[in-house]
């Protein structure tokens, strides 16, 4: 709402932005990022969703009809070109000291994820800088709501701090592509449901870079998956200005905790007969393929047990279609929910041995998975 405000703006027409309570930090950060950090904000006291009809009218009339009023006929919101704050250059030091004493002038800054960070040193970052071609200062994407750039150099530095090694930069680079694309809406990050980016990496990669494919897939442990999946959860707080409070980026209040990447056992889908992910997604099989998108919920475990697909179908259907269903008016405002399962190869086995692709299990579920219109509403 807030960048629809901003655009109006700039076309010459002046807007109000109405903002609840919990989200006046927020704005303040959207605003500054935009560049417009006076755009006009009328305060709605509370939570407007959870207020009876009586306190809703009641606090419009009080509060917020005076509050429009007065942004309308005060002073023009204006544009700042020039950043609110300086921002350090590439390899100015923002800190001298032990580990300890980094690690906490990092976390005072806001720029951890409150986890110890390995100190982004410039000979550190510059050894990722040899895995790639690129410029350190090529601009890979721009990342809202903050709308700092993403370049080469502060992805190695990033990624220095995630703790990963250097020859993942090719990688990371990928990833920042992938979030930076408008398509991917980075800047709804931050909003109450706080969905976390989910990474999965195919092709020889997997193998060349010591991801685990196999038990554990999911947890933290092996560096690859770790770190990879923490570089773009710091990127996002740092790059794109998703931090807690004081700085208040972030208002993800059910949210996930940080996702590790995920690598497909390509293996274990050649020997069912099934094609990769990225194959589905219509890239070349042993492309290296890096593939981002948004978890805004992860449903309980699935345990199932039977030699007939039918059975592990029918769970499918019933427990993803629940987990789905209360996201369905998410789903439905943003045009967009698509469903990721991550499915054991034993249980695949089943399915590929009776003849069931991939293909027939999402028609299955598309027939099985429905929800009610008065649920949806409700």
């Amino acid at each position: 709402m807030l960048r629809a405000s901003a655009a109006i703006e700039r076309a010459g027409f002046p807007t109000v932005s109405i903002v609840s309570t919990g989200f006046l930090k927020q704005a303040e950060v959207v605003t500054r990022g935009l560049g417009i950090p006076d755009l006009k904000i009328a305060h709605y006291p509370g939570t407007p969703m959870v207020d009876s009809s009586d306190a809703l009218r009641a606090k419009v009339e009080a509060s917020l009809v005076p509050a429009i009023v007065a942004a309308f006929t005060g002073p023009s919101s204006t544009t700042r070109d020039e950043p609110v704050d300086r921002v350090p250059a590439p390899r100015d030091l923002v800190c001298r000291g032990t580990l300890e004493e980094v690690n906490d002038r990092f976390y005072d800054a806001g720029w951890t994820d409150g986890l110890p960070v390995f100190p982004p040193t410039i000979p550190h970052i510059e050894r990722f800088l040899g895995f790639t071609d690129r410029a350190a200062d090529d601009v890979i994407g721009i990342c809202p709501p903050d709308n700092r750039e993403a370049t080469v150099w502060n992805i190695a530095a990033t990624g220095v701090m995630a703790g990963c090694r250097p020859e993942y930069m090719p990688l990371l680079i990928a990833v920042v592509e992938a979030v930076t694309d408008p398509e991917f809406r980075m800047q709804d990050a931050g909003s109450t449901p706080g969905w976390e980016p989910l990474i999965t990496v195919n092709g020889p990669i997997v193998d060349a870079l010591d991801f685990n494919s196999g038990a554990s897939v999911m947890r933290i442990g092996r560096r690859a998956n770790s770190t990879v999946g923490r570089f773009l959860r710091l990127l996002l707080r740092n790059m794109a200005g998703f931090r807690f409070a004081p700085q208040a980026g972030d208002k993800g209040s059910i949210a996930q905790n940080f996702l590790v990447a995920l690598a497909e056992n390509e293996a274990a889908c050649n020997e069912i007969g099934w094609k990769p992910y990225s194959v589905d997604r219509g890239y070349a099989a042993g492309d290296n393929i890096v593939t981002v998108q948004s978890v805004v919920g992860v449903s309980p475990p699935i345990y199932t047990g039977s030699d007939d697909p039918l059975e592990h179908a029918r769970v499918l259907a019933e427990v993803i279609g629940q987990s789905c269903g209360y996201w369905s008016p998410v789903a439905m405002a943003y045009s967009k929910n698509n469903p990721l399962i991550v499915m054991g190869p034993s249980i695949a086995r089943v399915f590929a041995e009776h003849a069931w692709s991939k293909a027939d299990i999402r028609n299955y579920l598309h027939e099985h998975v429905t929800i009610a219109a008065d649920d949806a509403e409700r």
